[in-house]
């Protein structure tokens, strides 16, 4: 075994040591962790919020066994992949052993550690993105056509995990046709690898279409309830400060496209860099969105600045730029990373309002961060549903329909009753309602802004009704969200939920 090899070896092993660590009982599962989660139970080739490859994803950690470890371990080998690919990438632009440990060290301690540490699409967006990237820096240097494959694989399965991919394409091709190799796309193996990318994506594609393009739906939801409040200028501060401590690296690899001749044949990635930022920024993008544009950067700059650092006193200074991501790692280790308690945030509730982690995609203030606040009340919701389905005997006849895709799934991951099985009309659970038999017991779980209307509405449609329990946490973002029991129905159940299912798609 090379001195390479102990060395990235030691870099995985951490990763994994550090990405386990950060584990605080306090938390349970996020919202988004639920919904894709029970995608393994509804296998197909799209869904209304993500494309099908995180399903197959829940497939594998559902075999084997569901457990918190398995549903953390794979955006953590993402993570360690995409650190991975950032060392080859580094090994391929002629940089040495201190290069190597300096890019590790920058994407190892940066904002990836703490994206990897959701179970979402995000930790293989960005492997997707590092990993494209790469490719084309391999393309360039052997001119092998092999590689325009091995992009479009990458390309598919990036494409199959999250559409965000695209505009890693939409700032990509611009730059290659103004400042990179043009010669490229005189190539059949160049279009051929396009139609690979075509074959691969079909299904989806072919989904999306008999399903009504819910992904324009989905966009255009998310622009008006969340990127409407997304500040441009807190973008481009976001792309600074996820990458703090490596943020140096960035820029010598920034100047060294533009001025080092080893690396300045691959120039256009510095129009590459400009032009997906402006796209972000154009569209209010969130500031993780653009978290996979950076580490191949990171490469480039690792390699530059290990040459710097190549000759006489300037040794010396190695240390000191291997320190400096983790200095800052250390430094905002307190707030950026979820291993702090409810408590600890109430007590220094000042600094993290000040560095805005306490603002949520509403635009307001709240008491915890929103990560921290979706991963609290849901072992509380899917407890009490359990008590409350104890003293119901036909629970093929009980429909539990929750408010948002974050009840439901909580509920489903939770349960100790295989037989319940909770639903919403919000994100994919709109197409999961299983109404083959009449409903006898309707359980309905309510946020808390409006449940005193949604009693006086149902009530009158059953003989009985009452308000069974609610989540009692004050710091879960579900707090107030209550539990209703409606019993005897007066009218047609399962038609009445047709109808709103049929107007819930239609408005889509």
């Amino acid at each position: 075994m090379t001195k390479k090899t102990i060395v990235l070896t030691g870099f995985i092993a951490l990763k994994f040591v550090l990405h386990y660590a950060m584990l605080n009982p306090d938390y349970e599962l996020h919202r988004d962790e639920f919904l894709y989660l029970d995608q393994a139970n509804h296998l197909a080739w799209g869904y209304l919020s993500v494309p099908p490859f995180t399903s197959w994803i829940s497939s594998i950690v559902q075999f084997l066994g569901n457990s918190v470890f398995w549903i953390k371990f794979f955006p953590a080998l993402f993570g360690a992949l995409t650190l991975v690919v950032v060392w080859k990438a580094i090994e391929e632009l002629k940089g040495n052993l201190f290069a190597l440990i300096l890019g590790a060290t920058c994407v190892l301690f940066s904002a990836i550690l703490k994206l990897n540490f959701l179970y979402q699409p995000n930790s293989f967006d960005v492997l997707a993105w590092t990993a494209l990237y790469f490719v084309l820096i391999k393309y360039i240097n052997t001119e092998k056509s092999i590689w325009l494959y091995i992009g479009a694989l990458v390309f598919a399965i990036g494409f199959l995990n999250k559409y965000n991919i695209l505009f890693l394409i939409l700032g990509l091709f611009p730059a290659l046709l103004l400042f990179g190799p043009r010669k490229m796309f005189l190539k059949k193996e160049f279009y051929l690898s396009i139609l690979l990318v075509l074959l691969l994506i079909l299904p989806n594609l072919v989904w999306q279409y008999q399903n009504n393009l819910p992904v324009v739906h989905h966009l255009k939801e998310l622009t008006e309830r969340q990127l409407v409040h997304n500040n441009r200028w807190d973008f481009l501060v976001s792309q600074i400060f996820d990458f703090v401590g490596s943020f140096f690296v960035i820029i010598a690899g920034l100047y060294a496209l533009l001025f080092y001749p080893p690396i300045k044949k691959y120039k256009f990635f510095l129009a590459t860099m400009v032009f997906t930022l402006l796209i972000f920024v154009y569209f209010r993008a969130k500031g993780y969105y653009g978290i996979g544009l950076h580490p191949i950067y990171v490469a480039f700059g690792s390699v530059f600045v290990a040459h710097l650092l190549s000759k006489g006193w300037k040794l010396y200074l190695r240390p000191v730029a291997i320190l400096i991501p983790v200095g800052f790692f250390l430094l905002l280790f307190n707030v950026f990373f979820s291993n702090k308690s409810p408590d600890y945030i109430l007590e220094n509730a000042e600094r993290f309002k000040r560095l805005g982690q306490l603002r949520w995609e509403d635009g307001e203030d709240h008491s915890l961060p929103q990560d921290y606040a979706d991963m609290l009340g849901w072992k509380e919701l899917a407890r009490k549903i359990d008590s409350i389905c104890e003293g119901i005997p036909d629970l093929e006849s009980t429909l539990i329909l929750c408010d948002n895709y974050g009840e439901a799934g909580a509920i489903n991951y939770y349960t100790t009753n295989p037989k319940i099985k909770a639903v919403s009309f919000s994100a994919d659970y709109v197409n999961w309602f299983d109404l083959r038999k009449p409903i006898q017991t309707f359980i309905r779980v309510k946020e808390q802004e409006d449940r005193k209307e949604e009693f006086d509405k149902t009530k009158p449609y059953f003989e009985s009704g009452y308000m069974a329990d609610s989540i009692s946490n004050p710091l879960a973002r579900e707090y107030g969200t209550t539990i209703f029991v409606f019993k005897g129905p007066k009218i047609d159940v399962v038609k009445r939920i047709r109808q709103e299912i049929g107007e819930v798609k239609g408005s889509e």
